[in-house]
Order: structure tokens, then C-alpha cells, then sequence
């Protein structure tokens, strides 16, 4: 999985915002079928309603925590 973190280092995220991680599994979230993907913006038209989010590869008894940041904002 590391092709879905290299889009965080090049942006500066990991190290600035988060710390090094390795996924353990594989999350996918889409609004209105757009897939999300890191560095592509969305108008905040296309995002007025609830994301679905998709996580496999998981125990179904696990809980996981989603979060969006803007790491831009002062």
C-alpha cells in the first residue's frame, strides 16, 4: 500500500500533519460515486452530502477513525 501514502509525503502531509504510517487496510470513499483520492479537490457543491465509506480487509469488530484535514489553512 505504499502508493497511497506517497501522494501524502509529496504533499507534505506526512511529516507536517501526521507521522509515518503503513495502511493496514484498504479505506475507499466516494461521494455521490466520485471516488476520493488524495490531492484531488472537490467543489463544495459535489460534497453537500454524507460521504460512503467503504473499509476492507478488516476485522468486523475493529473500529476505525476517518479524518479530513486541510493542512493549507492557518
Amino acid at each position: 500500500m505504499a502508493r497511497t501514502v506517497e501522494p501524502l509525503v509529496v504533499g507534505r502531509v506526512i511529516g507536517e500533519v501526521l507521522e509515518s504510517f503503513s495502511p493496514s487496510v484498504k479505506m475507499m470513499v466516494t461521494y455521490n460515486c466520485n471516488k476520493v483520492c488524495n490531492g484531488h479537490e472537490f467543489f463544495p457543491s459535489a460534497v453537500a452530502f454524507k460521504p460512503r465509506v467503504e473499509v476492507q480487509g478488516g476485522d468486523l469488530r475493529s473500529f476505525f477513525t476517518l479524518v479530513m484535514t486541510d493542512p493549507d489553512v492557518p
